[in-house]
């Protein structure tokens, strides 16, 4: 029981990997605010927290302007948030020639607007209690650009530039910051990743199908938190790609090159 008397908002706790890490949670004795714009499945996941243990929030991340307001209300009724975990996000599969900068705009504003938005609300109280930790879950996409993901991609980069520079502005202040960069996880992201047109792609892709279970994922990036680590690679040989690209570029170019484009 970790996290006993804890209030965690976790965003896109509606399947995968956030709905792994509000149950996981719940057992640590957390009580976890259940964000995501499908309230029927939030509530699903509740009954799987335990009665008593969670808040359902629906919550569209595309829609900025209404987040502070949102943040208020839930403040007025819990006090504070002491973990907000940055999880809720759509992908990409689709040619960048191919996708409109309106498809664009939608990834960006869902994957890195909403969730600034989200953190600079609940951020000020976390500072004023000297207390609070922000946990973002990028992706190796994050790391490395990957064929027909063009936008998921470049949201994710900045993900991983905001969360970097806001961590050095806030430690001092007892805030921390935990970047998680899963690769292969076996989840439903695939199905709704957006094509061309703005439809789902609807696909489960083979790595996603064959990749670490979401429950074993939300275990390590659990445990990284209470290792106060700051980046944490989740995955399996696919996070080695990271360390090859850092180390040795030109043959990680080779090897991105021979990938299948899924």
């Amino acid at each position: 029981m970790r996290f006993r008397n804890k209030n965690v908002w976790i965003t896109g706790a509606s399947s995968g990997i956030g709905e792994a890490m509000a149950v996981a949670f719940a057992k640590e004795g957390a009580h976890v605010i259940l964000s995501a714009r499908r309230e029927d499945e939030l509530k699903r996941v509740a009954v799987l927290c335990g009665e008593g243990n969670s808040t359902i929030l629906p919550l569209d991340l595309a829609a900025t302007s209404g987040i502070g307001e949102l943040t208020q209300s839930l403040l007025n009724k819990l006090g504070h948030i002491d973990v907000l975990v940055n999880n809720g996000g759509i992908s990409q599969r689709e040619l960048a020639v191919e996708t409109p900068l309106e498809v664009d705009r939608k990834i960006m504003e869902v994957n890195f607007f909403g969730q600034i938005a989200l953190t600079k609300s609940v951020l000020p109280g976390m500072l004023k209690r000297k207390s609070g930790h922000i946990v973002v879950i990028s992706s190796i996409a994050g790391k490395f650009g990957f064929w027909y993901r063009s936008a998921y991609s470049a949201s994710k980069h900045a993900l991983q530039g905001f969360f970097e520079v806001l961590r050095l502005e806030t430690e001092q202040e007892g805030i921390k910051v935990l970047i998680a960069v899963p690769g292969k996880i076996r989840t439903n992201i695939s199905l709704h990743a957006l094509k061309g047109d703005g439809s789902k792609h609807a696909v489960m892709d083979k790595s996603q199908e064959e990749g670490m279970s979401a429950e074993e994922c939300a275990r390590i990036i659990i445990d990284s938190m209470l290792a106060d680590k700051e980046e944490v690679l989740i995955g399996g040989r696919e996070i080695k790609a990271v360390w090859i690209k850092r180390h040795f570029p030109k043959l990680f170019g080779r090897i991105i090159r021979k990938q299948p484009k899924e």
